[in-house]
């Protein structure tokens, strides 16, 4: 699978909370992070969604913002994923930052240079990658 998207996680359903349109679906990450999704009903059914199953999660890196210091914040984003800056990638106006979390899985966020200098986002400084759960685009294998 050939895809745009800089971020994808293979791994396995771990939950399905289903509502009246939607459905939070929960997958743990090889790493054993958990990464949680919002989709449609419909979309669990056509994906023949399961716990145990397996998936794919697609996360653009414009849709994944950084965060250094929490400052005792409560976020409406349901993932947040602490890891350590391992790589910065300049560019003329945005920043490609590489998360790593404590599993091993690499995170991509691309962020402003601005937003690079305010947080410190420099290689060894401790972050944690928030994702709004509506960003995950899940698929399966065929």
């Amino acid at each position: 699978m050939k895809v745009s998207a800089r971020n994808v996680f293979k791994g396995t359903v771990k939950a399905i909370q289903e509502g009246a349109v939607n459905a939070e679906v929960a997958l743990t990450l090889p790493g054993g992070e958990d990464l949680v999704a919002v989709v449609t009903l419909q979309s669990v059914k056509s994906l023949g969604l399961a716990v145990g199953k397996e998936a794919v999660a697609l996360i653009k890196a414009p849709w994944v913002m950084l965060m250094t210091d929490d400052s005792g914040f409560r976020l409406s984003a349901r993932n947040t994923l602490k890891g350590t800056v391992t790589r910065v990638s300049d560019g003329a106006v945005n920043a490609e930052v590489v998360v790593t979390l404590a599993g091993g899985t690499e995170v991509y966020a691309i962020v402003t240079r601005e937003a690079v200098t305010e947080l410190g986002l420099a290689t060894g400084v401790s972050t944690t990658a928030i994702i709004k759960a509506s960003h995950v685009i899940l698929g399966v294998p065929a």
